[in-house]
């Protein structure tokens, strides 16, 4: 698989020969792209339109369209070529002349109409990532192209029909992936492996899981997915919406500019605490214990019991007045309804607002057999006299979600009598409020009750489904945060990514067949990734040592990438030490090209702070973004899961064990921490090292 580059002398004026040729190409599709953004920009919809409602709404998909076709001078409009033997969809036999495609992020076409550049999501352009020589699915060559800065300035072929051709490894290829990382995360378009690409291209209909470990690209996979539906179902998901969330904010502002490079504009991001928040406002912490008791599934129940135990059976029956005439529903009567409604098993709130038309579709069925014509009209009249809004309100009363939450957290006997053969009495003990609150506004709630509120809402009125929603480090999540993301894609479906071996909360879960029966789609797909193609296999060889003391029987990562000398282990004589140390190990990353990631447990990133800025070092927060002139960022251990940073120096592992309310969360925080380089990982200690290291 030869690569083919410019010469020094030639660069710049080269007229002829291939690479000419392909930079004519590149530079003819900018021009058509620059073309088919001017015709949107010049439509003129004053004509078209009937009211300034119609005319608002066009122009905001216009001015989507025109933000989805910008050139991006840094991105490369087209990454590969695929040369077919014979015309797609034709026999071999008819012998006409093969097409050519080029593969790109989004399509492009001449003012004929004919494509330039050929979506990366388009059928035609699948055997980019899947064609091989034992099955080249009608290719004949497939070319790749290297970039400098924008410019074009190398191109590689793969004949995969010649039998004189060896398999090689792809030198273009290998450069992209393992190109030093400055700024926010970057699609991998031109990098998708074979079986990567298999579940970017799975349907819109099934819940894929996907487990897999440091570096396997899970993350990008998980968001070429969405980019993908919403190419192949993108009028099904612009009316029900797609979701991507995410563990923090750090990290969603990390992958934030993906999809928009992939012009996908429209798909919104938020975390799990996001989406449970719009009600209350999250003023504490819970700990661990009754963080653990409140995210359990068993909570479901408990809340479903005590919204449940405000309907009481009717004492009396309804009387209702209309003109001179005098309408009865007698109390056996209502009696059935409730019991009705409660066998459906209907949303608390719509059975409340069933119940008054149940009783007024009585009266009506009573004035009929007196020979009277009342109308729909008329029952909703009667659904509205304040002798049925009482009998509901006794029977049936309206609930706030907040107010039923608190009532459980401030009231021990209340918790008592709907927690009884569910929660022990130690249990219930742990998640009463310390300090009752007296309102839902002073209440100061944790993000484990805004679960729980969120819980009862849902039982209260359905919460609207979306129709595919990505969640992504997973196996964080409780079981009643699974079912809030799942009450989110109920009627829709999801895409679950994580790694169990970098669980670390103490409500982790233990395996993906429990994680997605409490999400709902029990009857997913579980796809494992284990070729790594990012961490060096040094670097994923010593964090896989905690393995088996973290996440016994998962299979450790296969990393392609060979990189001598990847990582250092350095012990420091002492701990007033260690702060200069590990300022010396920033300096020496430093002079690589790319982004550094200083890494250490929260305790102790204040003392490192305050040691880069005495030794002169500007660093960065967690999800701002490097550039060439400030590549360091200090990060604490526990928002360093989902980054990735080309070098690595990595602060006491010890203390980052410590910083855990137990040893196993402890050391898949460490097992994070280990596996967020690129390139190279300088681990210092003054402590020794945790036993599961070896």
């Amino acid at each position: 698989m030869p690569a083919h580059e410019e010469t020094s002398e030639d660069t710049s004026g080269a007229t002829s020969g291939p690479l000419a040729g392909e930079r004519a190409h590149l530079a003819g599709s900018r021009a058509a792209l620059r073309a088919m953004r001017e015709d949107v920009q010049a439509l003129d919809i004053r004509d078209v339109t009937a009211n300034w409602v119609n005319a608002a709404v066009l122009q905001a998909q216009i001015d989507d369209r025109i933000k989805a076709l910008a050139d991006l001078s840094h991105t490369p409009l087209f990454f590969g070529r695929l040369d077919y033997r014979h015309p797609v969809g034709a026999r071999e036999a008819e012998g006409a002349e093969g097409e050519q495609f080029y593969i790109g992020r989004r399509h492009v076409h001449d003012a004929h109409g004919d494509p330039m550049v050929i979506d990366w999501r388009a059928p035609v352009s699948q055997p980019f990532y899947q064609a091989s020589r034992n099955n080249p699915l009608g290719v004949d060559r497939r070319r790749r192209f290297g970039y400098t800065g924008g410019e074009l300035t190398a191109y590689e072929d793969e004949h995969l029909t010649d039998p004189a051709e060896t398999d090689t490894t792809s030198k273009l290829l290998q450069a992209e992936i393992e190109r030093p990382r400055v700024g926010p995360m970057r699609d991998i378009v031109a990098t998708i492996q074979p079986e990567q690409d298999e579940i970017v291209r799975s349907g819109l209909g099934g819940t894929v899981c996907v487990q897999g470990g440091p570096g396997t690209g899970k993350t990008a996979v998980g968001l070429h997915r969405v980019a993908y539906l919403l190419y192949a179902h993108r009028e099904r998901l612009a009316r029900t919406g797609t979701l991507v969330i995410g563990p923090n904010r750090s990290f969603l502002h990390y992958i934030e500019q993906v999809l928009p490079a992939l012009g996908e504009l429209e798909v919104k991001q938020a975390t799990v605490e996001d989406l449970v928040t719009a009600r209350v406002e999250v003023r504490a912490a819970d700990e661990a214990a009754a963080a653990v008791i409140k995210g359990d599934a068993r909570m479901a129940e408990v809340l479903r019991r005590a919204l449940r135990s405000h309907v009481t059976p009717p004492t009396e029956g309804v009387v209702v007045v209309r003109g001179s005439r005098r309408w009865r529903v007698p109390v056996y009567e209502i009696e059935e309804m409730v019991d009705e409604l409660l066998a459906r098993d209907m949303r608390y709130g719509a059975a409340h607002e069933a119940l008054p038309q149940r009783i007024a579709h009585a009266v009506l069925v009573r004035m009929e057999e007196a020979g009277e014509a009342p109308d729909d009209r008329v029952q909703n009249a009667v659904a509205r006299t304040p002798a049925v809004k009482a009998a509901v309100k006794a029977v049936w009363p309206a609930v706030d979600p907040a107010k039923l939450v608190l009532r459980l957290l401030c009231d021990p006997g209340f918790l008592a009598v709907h927690a009884e053969g569910i929660l022990s009495e130690d249990e219930q003990k742990r998640i009463v409020m310390a300090r009752p609150a007296r309102s839902v506004r002073s209440a100061k709630w944790s993000a484990a009750d805004a679960v729980l509120i969120d819980e009862a809402c849902d039982l209260v009125a359905r919460t609207q489904s979306l129709g595919h929603v990505v969640i992504d480090e997973a196996q964080d999540l409780s079981p009643m945060q699974y079912r809030a993301v799942g009450r989110r894609c109920s009627t829709g479906s999801a895409t679950v990514l994580g790694d169990l071996a970098q669980g670390t909360t103490p409500w982790s879960t233990e395996s993906w067949a429990q994680a997605l029966f409490h999400l709902g789609k029990a009857d997913a797909v579980v796809e494992e990734l284990t070729a790594g193609f990012r961490v060096p296999r040094e670097v994923i060889a010593y964090a896989s040592r905690l393995l088996p003391a973290i996440s016994p029987g998962l299979a450790p990562v296969e990393s392609v990438r060979e990189t001598p000398g990847s990582l250092a282990v350095r012990a420091v004589a002492g701990p007033d030490a260690l702060d200069a140390a590990v300022v010396a190990a920033c300096e020496e990353s430093l002079a690589h090209e790319g982004s550094i990631g200083l890494i250490a447990a929260d305790a102790r990133v204040p003392a490192l702070a305050g040691a880069l800025t005495a030794a002169g070092h500007a660093f960065l927060s967690p999800g701002e973004e490097t550039t060439a002139a400030s590549r360091l960022t200090l990060v604490p251990a526990s928002l360093a899961k989902g980054l990735e940073y080309d070098y690595v120096v990595l602060d006491e592992p010890a203390a980052v064990v410590d910083g855990e309310p137990d040893e196993r969360t402890g050391l898949r925080r460490l097992y994070v921490a280990l596996t967020r380089a690129v390139s190279g990982l300088v681990v210092l200690h003054a402590a020794p090292l945790p036993e599961a290291l070896g």
